[in-house]
This record gives C-alpha cells, sequence and structure tokens, in this order.
C-alpha cells in the first residue's frame, strides 16, 4: 500500500490568524505513491502544514488569485522539501507521488491537482432531474499533448504512454530522476463554488477509476447512501454509517472488478 490520505474537517484550528472574510476551513487530500511509500508519506505529513504556513493572512484583495497563489508555493515547497531529503540518502530515494488536494474555504471548493487521482463532485442537475458528476480537476498524463510536448522540449520522451517508458504521469511530487525530463510539480488549481445541488465530493486514485468512470462511481455512492436500512449505531450517525459503507463497498467493487491497484476513497458530505 502506497497511497496516503488526509482528512481535516476544522482546518480552521490550525490556523491562528485568517483573513476576516474566512470562517471556516476543511482539508481533504489523496497521494497515490509510486515506486515506494515516502513520497506521498512526506506530502500526507506536510503539504498542510505548508499550506497553513503561506495562507493570506490580514486584509486581502482578491481572495481567490491570493489562495490560488498560497496552493501553488504550497506545493513547490512540499515538493522541494521531499526533494531535498531524497537526495541526501544513500542511495537517493526514488519515490514519487500524485496528490489531489481539496481545500473548503466558506463555500467555496479550491481543488490543487497532481498526477492521475480524481476530485469529483455530485451535483443535482434541475435541468436534466439527475445526479451528474462534475470533474473538479485536469489529470496530468505524459500522452496528452501539452504534457508531451514539455517532457519532449525538456529533453525526455514518451514511450508506452510512460516518460522515459517508466512514469506513468507527467506532474509529481518527489520523482527526483524525472524532473529534469519535463516531470513538474506544478498543480491544476481550480475555484469551484458549491450550491444548494451539491451532494457530495469523490476523492479517489486511479486505482478506483481504472475500472468505474465518474458516472458508475457517483451512482454506485449515491445508492448506498439512500439505504434506508442503514441507521445509525453506537456512536454514528446514520450518514456516518452510509458513508463509511458506501467507500468500504466501492473500494470492494473495485478490487473485485480487478483493480490490480491500491484503491483510496475519500468521501465528503456537503451539508446545507
Amino acid at each position: 500500500m502506497q497511497d496516503a490520505h488526509v482528512i481535516i474537517d476544522d482546518f480552521t484550528a490550525s490556523f491562528t490568524q485568517l483573513p476576516s472574510e474566512v470562517s471556516r476551513l476543511s482539508y481533504f487530500a489523496v497521494f497515490d505513491g509510486h515506486g515506494g511509500v515516502r513520497a506521498s508519506k512526506y506530502a500526507a505529513q506536510n503539504l498542510h502544514l505548508n499550506l497553513t504556513r503561506n495562507f493570506p493572512k490580514g486584509e486581502v484583495s482578491n481572495m481567490e488569485k491570493a489562495i490560488k497563489k498560497c496552493l501553488l508555493m504550497t506545493f513547490k515547497q512540499t515538493d522541494e522539501g521531499f526533494l531535498k531529503q531524497a537526495s541526501s540518502q544513500k542511495p537517493a530515494w526514488k519515490d514519487g507521488s500524485t496528490a489531489t488536494c481539496v481545500l473548503l474555504v466558506d463555500r467555496d471548493l479550491y481543488v490543487a491537482n497532481l498526477g492521475d487521482s480524481r476530485a469529483i463532485l455530485c451535483r443535482f442537475s434541475e435541468t436534466s432531474g439527475k445526479l451528474t458528476s462534475m470533474p473538479l480537476m485536469k489529470e496530468h498524463n505524459p500522452t496528452q499533448y501539452d504534457e508531451r510536448m514539455r517532457i519532449q522540449k525538456a529533453g525526455g520522451t514518451v514511450r508506452d504512454g510512460r516518460v522515459m517508458g517508466m512514469l506513468e504521469v507527467s506532474r509529481s511530487i518527489g520523482d527526483g530522476q524525472y524532473k529534469h525530463c519535463g516531470v513538474i510539480s506544478v498543480p491544476d488549481v481550480r475555484r469551484c463554488p458549491l450550491t444548494s445541488n451539491d451532494r457530495f465530493i469523490l476523492l479517489a486514485c486511479d486505482g478506483l477509476f481504472k475500472v468505474f468512470s465518474p458516472e458508475e462511481a457517483i451512482l454506485f455512492v449515491t445508492a448506498i447512501l439512500e439505504d434506508e436500512t442503514l441507521t445509525a449505531r453506537m456512536g454514528k450517525t446514520s450518514q456516518d454509517v452510509r458513508f463509511e459503507a458506501a467507500c468500504n463497498r466501492l473500494a470492494n467493487e473495485a478490487v473485485r472488478r480487478g483493480s490490480a491497484d491500491n484503491v483510496t476513497i475519500i468521501l465528503v458530505a456537503i451539508g446545507h
């Protein structure tokens, strides 16, 4: 198991000073490690700490711009911190990791992504009367035109859909041996305001999406969340019981369908 994940529902408590217009923060992240567990573990332990240090303080004229800048800086520092540690080892660590982080700032989602894990929003569409899956980020694979161009420009190659025929993602934390080949740690950062039609956020590594389409995953989870037989029990609300069951059953089904990869899933309920 080379994945790591972080759930900080009350992230506000980690801050001593916040801009006056920010009242609530939550943080959720999935890190899919490769070549070892060290990069994903390092990112899980350090990325939110760097985020706390970089988050805007005092009066901010453009909050969205300030938060996006903060996330870019945070990823850069986390990558540099791990690479420094990795290169000081004998032999040097070769671990790498994807990173999909969701930062909830009041009613705005900020999603920063590196690599091929995904964050998906389940939103009820009033036009179709159905639940829809909204991707909150862009994936980074070496087969994508702009990613391949950057890698080739840096002197790297893409063979069999992989960087230098080896690495499946074109952006990551760590992977020191591929950084000179155009593999970067600059995340795709997006803001998505939440609406009253939003139900939950699904964060998962590619181990799930190798055997589930986003739409299938949303429908599978929804069926469990609407299961009336799942009721509250010892210290857990019926909502907790249902969300826990949905995570477990979805991961088990992914394995049953033949996903040979690690499967990490986080479900975030959206309260109204």
